[in-house]
């Protein structure tokens, strides 16, 4: 049979949303389930979820069960991810894996002398030029990280540039999961659960083993990806501030069942496997999901839903209090990875340097720019750029920005209008690599812009 219908679920529950603008993005056309971590059901034909099981011998419309566990099986409630998918075709219809890019493509999965470098010095890079011919999957490259696929520990940080649709190929990542930060062009993203719009100022998280193609509705694109080899990304623990705040677990959103029949036409699945590229040929779309119920599912999040918490009375306070997610580590409170933000607030603090305060850190801090200008730094790191604050390496604000902070009148105002910067912050030191260390991008120059600080010391005055 040859079919390319896309079929669309029926009108949406009471329990789902249709995405409406917000922060001056275009219309968002897809339908989501509302929530974070929940347990979904959805179906794109009514009835194709079994009733009281999950395997029952024969399914709904001579549909085939088909588990997908995001952890162990014996991982305690609390903590367990899986999903049950009702699919036209076993995932497992495929060809065998062969080889795909092997030596050429720019992705990295074990950090170590061989295949990167290391360095104490700050990092900047500017913009990065988006590729010309090619795809979200041959645009990958990676910019450093630490630890190895292999043995599930670590992370990676990945840029992506792309101006071509995935046609008829999907990806699959069995290395880790995949936190997506678009900063150019909307990714619209069809999945195996539904389809996600993406635009610029929102995130999306893929977890390991979904298999996903990205098309791009406002042609080139350009964004950032942080990938965690072990665990999940989760809200992070609000403590005393309360049971509100920061990302609200409401404005979270998984899409809903969607299916495409498309058979006898070869598809191709690349999955990263090791750091490594391999290509499997089908003939029939993977996105061929009735129906799915579980709490294992990919998932958005509109940043300017933040609810932003700060000092509002004296300090600037640690950025830990714009944390959106968190990948914890066996270390309480230690993250393999956060996902930071410095959104458009208020400051209000009287008596205080309002920048981001000097910092040497025990974490590693990657920071890239969605749009607008960084407030500790407003020339130079720009949309599309990046930097590299290596563990207790010295940072801070820039020498324009502290003449400014230490002159001005402390009036109650606004700060990052019109900006979203944010930082991958980890407790793990970051490696980089080659592709990174000799971009034309790099900025040599990123040291000159500390050096002009005034030295206002007298010994004589207090």
């Amino acid at each position: 049979m040859l079919s390319s219908e896309a079929v669309t679920p029926p009108p949406p529950p009471s329990h789902t949303t249709t995405s409406t603008k917000h922060d001056n993005a275009p219309v968002d056309p897809y339908t989501y389930q509302d929530g974070f971590g929940n347990h979904f059901n959805s179906e794109a034909l009514k009835g194709a979820l079994p009733v009281g099981q999950n395997t029952p011998q024969v399914c709904p419309y001579g549909l085939y069960a088909e588990q997908l566990s995001g952890t162990a099986f014996t991982v305690g409630r609390s903590g367990n991810q899986r999903s049950w998918l009702y699919r036209i075709h076993p995932s497992v219809m495929h060809r065998p894996f062969e080889p795909y890019n092997a030596g050429s493509h720019g992705i990295v999965g074990t950090f170590d002398s061989r295949t990167t470098e290391t360095t104490p010095t700050q990092i900047r890079w500017l913009p990065f030029p988006i590729s010309e011919g090619l795809d979200f999957v041959d645009g990958l490259r990676t910019i450093g990280g630490a630890g190895d696929t292999a043995l599930k520990s670590g992370l990676a940080v990945h840029i992506f540039t792309a101006n071509q649709s995935m046609d008829r190929r999907a990806f699959c990542n069995s290395d880790g999961d995949l936190l997506i930060v678009p900063q150019q062009g909307r990714l619209d993203i069809t999945t195996e659960f539904g389809k996600i719009m993406a635009a610029p100022n929102e995130i999306v998280v893929i977890q390991r083993g979904i298999r996903f193609s990205v098309a791009l509705p406002d042609g080139p694109s350009r964004g950032y990806i942080l990938e965690v080899y072990d665990g999940h990304f989760e809200l992070p623990d609000l403590g005393p501030i309360g049971a509100n705040g920061l990302a609200n677990p409401r404005d979270f959103q998984t899409p809903v069942a969607e299916y495409n029949m498309e058979s006898g036409v070869e598809w191709s699945i690349i999955n990263k496997y090791q750091g490594e590229l391999f290509v499997a040929q089908q003939d029939h779309s993977p996105f061929d999901v009735v129906a799915w119920h579980g709490n294992y599912a990919p998932y958005k999040y509109n940043l300017a839903k933040f609810s932003v918490i700060g000092s509002v009375s004296f300090d600037h306070v640690d950025p830990s209090v714009f944390t959106v997610l968190t990948c914890k580590s066996a270390h309480p409170g230690t993250a393999v990875a956060d996902f930071v933000i410095f959104p458009p607030r208020f400051e209000v603090q009287m008596h205080t340097f309002r920048p981001p305060y000097f910092h040497r850190n025990c974490m590693s801090e990657f920071m890239g720019l969605i749009r607008g200008e960084y407030e500790a730094k407003k020339g130079g790191f720009l949309p599309g750029g990046a930097s590299l604050h290596s563990m207790m390496t010295p940072h801070g604000p820039d020498a324009s920005t502290v003449a400014n902070a230490t002159t001005r009148e402390l009036l109650p105002g606004r700060v990052a209008d019109g900006t979203q910067a944010f930082m991958f912050e980890s407790m793990f030191q970051l490696r980089l690599t080659k592709w990174a260390v000799e971009h034309k991008q790099r900025d040599h120059d990123y040291y000159k812009a500390w050096q002009t600080i005034p030295i206002t010391f007298n010994p004589d005055q207090i």
